[in-house]
């Protein structure tokens, strides 16, 4: 049996994770990776000239955008904005996926704590996948900051820290290629007459590798700290492999790159590829979650309630605005990868 042997670095993709105070401007860095389109999770690109998908509403729905980018290969970058939003929606399909819990506590013993931590986990090995087709993934997410003390020394002091559980912080900090913490630098100045202190500067600033006051990483030999500017770290960018983007074949080569990703969201699905049915219509009075998922997926409330009667949970005739929020919550947008499924086979006979 004969192995390859290679050596020196292979240019791939990046998964970078992005966190720092509020404000000081997470989302604007991230639009400056190439060729980025967003998952805003939490609305924070809604005044920025930026790509995005539609804001997702479920768990289910942020799964359905990331598998779309990943078959669709439209984008250099994917952005996940922000990944402390993507865990609340974890944790809502955890609670939804059980008709009697109210919140996450009631599984008892970190059970709901555990399955959050499995979706999460989940949805980083999809983003991994994305950076094996040649996609960067940016992760942003909210600092956190805890006292911390440590047993064998004297006194405490602040901590920086992802914003996030203690059951995915360690998740998504293992998963990342690129960890960079992003605050203000202030200097406090003494008066040597009088002693008082005032604050100055304010710098925006990235640290690159870990500190006891915040957590950071790279494997690129990047300075300590850096400007809070892209072109401090463009260069591990420009050393990738030819993205998707750039092998596919393009309209025109003149035609600009904002027009070639604005055409590609804008697609209509082939008419072969919706079995023969009529345009998809969604009644807009179905709750928004639900109505996503299936304007998505292409599925019609048909098909949604021939599924349910077949089910015994409703009769056949009652409109889907009608079903209680219970079945509608956690029956079909908690349980959405298995109702698809069978909603799929069906169409298949």
């Amino acid at each position: 049996m004969a192995f390859n042997i290679t050596s020196g670095p292979t240019a791939t993709a990046q998964k970078v994770v992005l966190y720092g105070v509020e404000g000081i401007g997470k989302s604007t860095f991230a639009s400056q990776f190439p060729s980025p389109i967003f998952i805003d999770t939490e609305g924070s690109t809604s005044n920025m000239n930026v790509n995005r998908m539609d804001k997702p509403t479920s768990w289910q729905m942020l799964i359905d955008e990331a598998n779309y980018i990943k078959q669709t290969q439209m984008c250099d970058t994917l952005v996940l904005d922000t990944a402390d939003w993507a865990e609340t929606l974890a944790n809502q399909a955890v609670i939804a996926s059980d008709i009697n819990a109210q919140s996450i506590e009631d599984f008892g013993y970190g059970k709901g704590y555990t399955m959050v931590k499995e979706k999460f986990g989940k949805l980083l090995n999809l983003l991994s996948e994305l950076t094996e087709i040649g996609i960067n993934v940016v992760i942003t997410a909210h600092a956190d900051i805890k006292k911390f003390e440590k047993p064998d020394e004297m006194g405490a002091f602040d901590r920086y820290q992802l914003k996030l559980s203690k059951q995915c912080a360690p998740l998504l900090k293992e998963w990342a290629d690129m960890l960079l913490f992003a605050n203000y630098e202030t200097t406090i100045v003494t008066d040597s007459k009088t002693k008082s202190k005032k604050a100055t500067g304010g710098q925006r600033v990235m640290f690159t590798t870990h500190h006891p006051a915040w957590d950071a990483k790279n494997r690129h030999g990047l300075p300590d700290k850096l400007p809070f500017e892209f072109g401090a770290i463009a260069h591990v960018f420009q050393t990738q492999v030819a993205s998707p983007v750039q092998t596919q074949t393009q309209p025109s080569v003149e035609q600009p790159q904002q027009e070639q990703v604005t055409a590609a969201t804008t697609v209509e699905t082939p008419q072969e590829n919706n079995f023969g049915r009529e345009p998809n219509i969604i009644d807009p009075a179905i709750p928004k979650e639900l109505a996503q998922l299936m304007s998505v997926n292409e599925v019609t409330e048909e098909e949604i309630r021939r599924l349910v009667a077949e089910k015994g949970f409703r009769p056949y005739d009652m409109p889907v605005k009608d079903y209680p929020d219970d079945l509608i919550q956690g029956g079909l947008v908690a349980q959405w990868d298995k109702i698809f499924t069978e909603i799929k086979a069906k169409r298949a006979y």
